[in-house]
């Protein structure tokens, strides 16, 4: 996985052993995404996708000691299987938190998937944080599902 810097909006790249068609339904239906989703002891245990553009989804994460909470957006973009982009707000929002839009774009490569994802922008360096370091463990856990062939 590799990172790049822009301001405050998050890129990272990764390959995935998977085609483009099984990353793609692992991004948009829901009980793919409960597999991966989130950082390590995180899990998902309900999601709501309304898969179509101006559609709407609610996630629910919950961390492995604490309380549940949700994240939403809208769907601006749907282009199976090779683009994903959608707006994202934490329900439970800090003083920092604002919308944002994840954008991620699926690249065949010889049976293989390299996925290119950006999120931003964050109002804050450590809000950039706080996602890269859920996208890293979330992309990772991704790739293993997909290479597991779960």
């Amino acid at each position: 996985m590799t990172e790049q810097r822009s301001g405050h909006t998050l890129e990272l790249e990764a390959m995935l052993d998977a085609p483009c068609e099984q990353v793609f339904r692992m991004l948009t239906e829901p009980a793919e995404l409960a597999k991966w989703w989130g950082p390590e002891g995180f899990t998902m245990p309900e999601a709501l996708l309304d898969l179509q553009p101006g559609g709407s989804y609610r996630l629910t994460m919950k961390p492995p000691d604490g309380e549940a909470f949700h994240l939403a957006g809208e769907f601006l973009v749907i282009d199976p299987p090779r683009r994903l982009v959608y707006t994202f707000r934490w329900e439970e929002p800090t003083p920092d938190d604002r919308e944002t839009t994840v954008t991620l774009s699926l690249d065949p490569r010889e049976g293989r998937t390299w996925i290119a994802l950006s999120h931003g922008e964050f109002a804050t360096e450590e809000r950039l944080g706080l996602h890269r370091a859920g996208w890293s463990d979330s992309l990772g856990k991704l790739a293993q599902v997909v290479g597991s062939g779960a």
